[in-house]
């Protein structure tokens, strides 16, 4: 086993702007904590009754979006993907490729604080998969496979 997987790093938002391109409203990483190089990490979203989402989803009764849970699971991988690989050099791009397996189990609303757990399944060339769980307070909400290419 090599170093890196075996070295507890974290990533702050100045690394996760850096290693991905996306921005406000569709960050959904705050921060990363507990990144193992590539092998795994837990991605962290506070989320807040501002956002954009809740505009729409629902009036009234703020609710995050599935979809936008594998997002961060996807993004979470995809950041340590790239700040496993980048040493001094620019951002590798990263593209969402699958979603599998993916279940959604409890609601998650403003107030929550999401923890991505992400675990490296394979990598083959530049296409790696990792595994998904959102939790808020210890308690799994949605968990997904997903997969992304390195270009």
């Amino acid at each position: 086993m090599n170093d890196a997987a075996t070295t507890l790093e974290a990533a702050d938002i100045a690394a996760i702007l850096k290693a991905l391109p996306h921005r406000y409203p569709f960050l959904m990483v705050d921060r990363i904590i507990e990144m193992r190089g590539d092998e795994s990490a837990v991605g962290i979203k506070n989320v807040t009754v501002n956002e954009p989402q809740f505009l729409g989803h629902f009036p009234g009764n703020p609710v995050f979006p599935g979809v936008l849970l594998v997002e961060g699971m996807a993004q979470t991988a995809g950041a340590i993907c790239v700040l496993s690989q980048m040493g001094g050099d620019h951002p590798k791009h990263v593209y969402f490729m699958t979603i599998d397996k993916a279940k959604f189990r409890k609601p998650v609303v403003p107030g929550d604080t999401i923890e991505y757990h992400v675990r490296k399944i394979a990598r083959k060339r530049n296409m790696w998969w990792f595994r998904g769980e959102a939790k808020v307070a210890g308690q799994t909400v949605a968990e997904a496979e997903v997969g992304a290419m390195v270009a």
